[in-house]
């Protein structure tokens, strides 16, 4: 059996969860319907928008339900773009370096198509945004600040209440991707003045295919999709009540606290391979999340050998046309090239234990010996 501690891609459907939901797939109804049918899906669909809320720290009305984190990432960043830049006087959106691809490829895309000036502030080496630069970028101009709640590669937790503190001087509304905190950090969406919070099933033990966002009743954007506008005008197409239930079952199990296992992650890879560098915060970080670099070994290459040893982990780097590359996050964070092609990510989850732990750093000294002989493939390919 597979050792499974990437839950920072996807975590396995908690038993609760897997319960509501096949449950809820024997109703017959859509949730708009007037019918006795019909109010039966609305009532389960609106009973798990409350779960859903009460973990978010908001309110019902305020949770649009989404297909997962991209949709609801695409829906705050360019929603929020086109009702604020509608008449061309505010084309700036403020982006710190490091964020996930589904807020990259986003503000890229709106660069191309619709005039943003996109703006990368820098991150310190520890992967958080420097408050500073972000101060002297913030203006009347700026459409919207978009950040991570804590990175989802190296875990560090960002300065999210201060990020929005700030963009407020300058009545600059805030968007945050906690796709990778949520269901690891206690989440308060009304405490910290966000205009939207983005998040996914999927990575709490839900069900894959719905995600939510978190919408200010006082923020205003425009939507992706147009046809029947069944959440508050934002977002049209029939909802799944489904998916919803078994999403709100996993929303209502009380957080883990995995911080002693993460930490028996760091002290054993420190044991097992004393060069190997946690990055990130070492304190301030996601609860399931270790994060290190290896040197002198190809990311890729722990990876596959780790596999093969029957433990599932991740590198948190991307890989182009078969050609490994450095994350870009490590790279944001001022770590040679070579150093960030070594990256491996060990994230927890609900059903982590000791015994997994054990498993992962009694296979960890021989893959990464056998990594170092291999070594870093040539990144040069001649035509």
């Amino acid at each position: 059996m597979t050792v499974y501690l990437d839950h920072a891609a996807t975590s396995p459907l908690r038993p609760e969860a897997l319960a509501a939901y096949t449950r809820a797939l024997s109703l017959v109804g859509n949730p708009s319907s007037i019918h006795s049918a019909g109010q039966a899906a609305r009532r389960a669909l609106e009973e798990a928008r409350e779960q859903v809320a009460a973990s978010l720290g908001c309110e019902p009305i305020e949770v649009v339900f989404t297909s997962g984190g991209t949709e609801s990432i695409n829906l705050a960043i360019k929603g929020l773009f086109w009702q604020r830049n509608a008449d061309g006087s505010r084309p700036r959106i403020l982006v710190p370096q490091g964020e996930h691809h589904a807020t990259v490829d986003t503000v890229e895309w709106l660069a191309a198509h619709d005039g943003a000036q996109v703006e990368w502030l820098p991150l310190d080496g520890l992967g958080r945004i420097r408050l500073d630069a972000l101060e002297a970028a913030l203006a009347d101009d700026v459409a919207l600040v978009t950040l991570l709640w804590a990175n989802n590669e190296v875990g560090t937790r960002q300065p999210v209440a201060e990020v929005v503190a700030l963009a407020a001087e300058h009545g600059v509304p805030v968007h945050s991707d906690a796709v990778a905190a949520y269901g690891h950090e206690p989440l308060d969406f009304r405490a910290t003045g966000l205009a939207a919070l983005s998040v996914s099933a999927h990575k709490i033990g839900g069900p894959l295919g719905i995600g939510a966002l978190a919408l200010a009743r006082t923020a205003q954007v425009v939507p992706l999709l147009h046809g029947g506008g069944q959440q508050r005008q934002v977002r049209s197409g029939t909802q799944d009540a489904p998916a919803a239930v078994g999403f709100g079952a996993a929303a209502s199990a009380p957080l883990p606290d995995l911080t002693p296992l993460r930490d028996r992650v760091i002290a054993g890879v420190r044991a097992a391979v004393p060069d190997a560098v946690l990055r990130g915060d070492p304190v301030d970080r996601l609860t399931n999340n270790a994060h290190f670099t290896f040197p002198g070994c190809e990311g890729d290459s722990l990876l596959f050998l780790l596999d093969a040893a029957g433990v599932a982990v991740s590198t948190g780097s991307a890989c182009q046309a078969g050609i490994p590359e450095p994350s870009h996050v490590l790279l944001a964070m001022g770590v040679p090239e070579d150093d960030a092609r070594g990256a491996l990510r060990i994230t927890l989850g609900h059903d982590s234990t000791e015994a997994d732990v054990d498993a992962f750093l009694a296979a960890l000294p021989a893959a990464v010996e056998r990594a170092r002989k291999a070594g870093l493939s040539a990144r040069a390919v001649g035509w």
